[in-house]
């Protein structure tokens, strides 16, 4: 790939100038570039420091990606049904939904490729049949596809809105409310690039319903109804409400704690969605893990 140096580029780093036209890339993976030689000016290999001047011709080879094998690993499931289309699983906390860059191992990926090997390859090597995530200590129900149709169909439900997911959450403090809707954007943080954020100005839509299961003196026991799926989307908009989910690593760091400290006591505890198939509605459900029990025990 080429690229000619223009005036509004003038002056800057190499590195922050290819970060600016190679917006899929990030930062680090251009700095390994520079480093690897594999960028070069007019010609010639530079340093990442390098400020370009005007015409400049920027030459970057990218190699293509490496083939990845995911392999089967035996990891005991929780698996809650299954049938020829479908595979509903009780991930439990502490479980990586699928394998990433520097994570390729012990993940649910891998331990439902030792169950079975009949997935929908829509979404690749790295997560076949993963209609939807929840993060890792979330535990609870997740879909997965067995074939490309069920997948096609159930990817629709998510952005149609008939696929619907429910959680149980613990948040800090006592909501007066018994019900309520939280409807505000959430996007990348611009302070932490790790953690999402309320952003008004480039944040997706994102709405959250929650209902007031049971108030104890310093906490509300809540399930919450997603009608759209962004990251961290309970996570971040209970925090912005001034309820943190309790144990939350990322959105309760202020408000610390000595109830829970593996994660976050959030739970997928039901899904309902429209068999691919069959097209008749269905729905699972699962108790309270036993982990989110003795806290709410405790609490009692």
């Amino acid at each position: 790939m080429k690229y000619v140096v223009f005036e509004e580029n003038v002056g800057l780093r190499i590195d922050k100038v290819l970060s600016l036209l190679c917006k899929d890339k990030s930062r680090t993976y251009i700095a390994k570039l520079i480093e690897e030689n594999e960028v070069k000016v007019n010609g010639k290999v530079v340093k990442a420091s390098y400020k370009v001047s005007f015409n400049d011709e920027i030459e970057i080879n990218i190699p293509e990606d490496k083939p990845l094998e995911v392999k089967a690993e035996d990891i005991p499931l929780d698996i809650i049904y299954e049938d020829q289309d479908i595979l509903i699983i009780n991930k439990p906390q502490g479980l990586v939904v699928h394998p990433a860059p520097g994570h390729y191992e012990h993940t649910l990926v891998n331990a439902i490729l030792n169950h079975c090997t009949d997935l929908s390859g829509i979404n690749g090597v790295i997560r076949p049949g993963i209609v939807h995530r929840i993060d890792k200590d979330t535990s609870g129900l997740i879909c997965v596809a067995k074939n490309d149709a069920a997948h096609k169909a159930l990817s629709d439900q998510l952005k149609d809105h008939t696929m619907n997911r429910e959680y149980y959450a613990l948040v800090k403090g006592v909501i007066k409310e018994n019900h309520g809707e939280i409807n505000l954007p959430i996007g990348r943080s611009r302070d932490d690039r790790k953690k999402m954020a309320v952003n008004r100005e480039n944040g997706k839509e994102a709405i959250t319903y929650f209902d007031v299961i049971k108030r104890f003196k310093e906490y509300t026991l809540v399930t919450c109804k997603l009608v759209t799926g962004r990251t961290h989307q309970i996570r971040v908009h209970m925090s912005y409400i001034g309820h943190p989910v309790e144990g939350d690593p990322l959105y309760n760091k202020r408000n610390a704690t000595h109830l829970y400290d593996k994660g976050q006591l959030l739970v997928a505890y039901k899904l309902h969605l429209i068999h691919p198939r069959t097209k008749k509605e269905v729905s699972f459900e699962i108790p309270l893990p036993q982990y989110f029990k003795d806290i709410i025990d405790k609490l009692d």
